[in-house]
């Protein structure tokens, strides 16, 4: 392996080489970092897999035959958890049997030791373009400028979302509210072909029924009262770009057909006009409400969700990817004119244990309003507790979390026992004197809840 192929364009991509033979581990490693890639090495399939949520690499190389976990065994876990994650594997003892299963399985390359080195690194070129396709605009490289992350969760998406660009297919978005729905939407339209045409955004579930026509679709001038002139809808101003349909599931059932229509026929007609428009657009859609269910509920037209969900993203909640929450937390103190600039330790601790039901949406406004009532540099622990209104939302340790376990415990045992420590260590599957012990390690008295079933007047 001495020449670098031509027609790579290796610029720093993350490659991890899996092998239990250090050796081997070493003279790739080696080879693959002179040709202009970042490689980290796996002893083994556990290690891998260990390694990868940090690491995140674009491309995985693996032996096959591994000791436990082998490298189909490997390639199986990271389909299951990294679907776009292409995978190379090597092997000294391949077979074409082995070759056609692991191919047809999903696997990109297989190659059999002792192999050339031009062909893996061609090979390595074709596996890295496929989430990494040619981009050279500016604007093409910074699909992902606004987008805060560094969870593995977020990086799978957005290798989903760069791959699904490419396409025209239409794409639902699902997530709750405040996870960055039309973030996603606006990077798919900027990583894809169409990124040099207008994205346009509209929330189905803010415009009033009998104007949702008009507002999509346009009206002529008189068409009803207040139309004073002609005016372009939202298909019409999305033209060769991508049209983002958030809420999708609030909108009428009434319209859905209409827009069914405009989606089938890739034409829409204005309000009050006899004549159709042609429009090229590529639909984008999200809700935080299950469409399936709305659809077999008949709250949703099922033939207009298969339209709209040819390929849907999943975004995660927040509290799903609390190492986001520093970083994200650090970028919304930077937008503000505060004079705070960072969070205390237990500031950022108080952060990362609250459950943040409005997600992103909700770090942000909690940011901000630390921020305007901040006095110093540095956040307080006590600024965070305010804005959450929720002061037991904190990390416990073990023994404390195990104690409070302990003792709601005892307290429902000894009502339900009705103060009864016999019926109640019955209940626990503890002697007598072993439950007295647990009573008395939390002052739990059994007198006091004798009679706890008896109604007060």
């Amino acid at each position: 392996m001495t020449n670098k192929p031509e027609n790579s364009n290796f610029q720093g991509q993350k490659i991890l080489l899996v092998d239990d033979d250090p050796s081997l581990l070493k003279l790739l490693s080696m080879r693959l970092s002179a040709a202009g890639l970042e490689v980290k090495t796996a002893a083994s399939g556990e290690h891998a897999v260990a390694i990868i949520p940090a690491f995140l690499p674009d491309l995985v190389i693996t032996d096959l035959r591994m000791e436990e976990m082998d490298g189909l065994a490997l390639f199986h876990h990271l389909q299951q958890n990294y679907p776009t994650l292409p995978v190379i594997i090597l092997t000294a003892h391949g077979t074409i049997k082995e070759a056609v299963t692991a191919t047809r399985q999903g696997v990109f390359g297989f190659l059999t030791k002792p192999f050339n080195g031009n062909e893996l690194l061609e090979l390595i070129a074709q596996a890295l373009a496929l989430n990494n396709p040619d981009q050279p605009s500016k604007t093409q490289k910074n699909w992902r400028k606004n987008i805060i992350s560094r969870s593995a969760s977020m990086e799978n998406l957005l290798r989903e979302v760069q791959r699904v660009a490419q396409s025209e297919v239409s794409v639902y978005i699902h997530g709750e509210s405040g996870t960055g729905k039309e973030l996603i939407a606006r990077a798919i339209h900027d990583a894809s072909p169409r990124n040099n045409k207008e994205f346009v955004a509209v929330n189905c579930s803010a415009i009033p029924e009998d104007l949702l026509e008009s507002e999509l679709f346009g009206h002529c001038k008189g068409a009803f009262s207040g139309a004073s002139a002609d005016r372009k809808g939202l298909f019409e101003l999305a033209d060769g770009g991508s049209l983002f349909l958030d809420e999708i599931g609030d909108m009428p059932l009434s319209f859905q057909v209409k827009l069914l229509r405009a989606l089938q026929e890739g034409e829409i007609r204005p309000v009050g006009s006899n004549k159709t428009i042609s429009v090229d657009v590529r639909i984008i859609s999200a809700s935080h409400r299950d469409l399936q269910q709305l659809a077999s509920e008949e709250l949703f037209r099922m033939d207009l969700y298969y339209r709209l969900n040819v390929v849907t993203l999943s975004l995660p909640r927040l509290a799903d990817r609390p190492e986001d929450i520093p970083l994200l937390a650090d970028y919304f103190i930077r937008k503000t004119n505060s004079v705070a600039k960072g969070l205390s330790k237990e500031a950022l601790e108080l952060l990362i244990a609250y459950d943040w039901p409005g997600n992103v949406r909700q770090l942000k406004n909690v940011i901000e309003h630390i921020c305007t009532f901040a006095t110093t540099p540095l956040v307080p622990a006590n600024l965070v507790e305010k804005a959450l209104q929720e002061k037991q939302k904190t990390w416990l340790s073990f023994n404390d979390a195990r104690k409070n376990f302990e003792r709601e415990y005892l307290i429902k045992l000894l009502l339900l026992a009705n103060g009864s420590v016999t019926e109640a260590a019955r209940l626990a599957k503890r002697n007598r004197t072993e439950f007295y012990r647990l009573l008395d390690r939390h002052s739990l008295k059994p007198g006091e809840f004798k009679n706890s079933h008896k109604v007060k007047e």
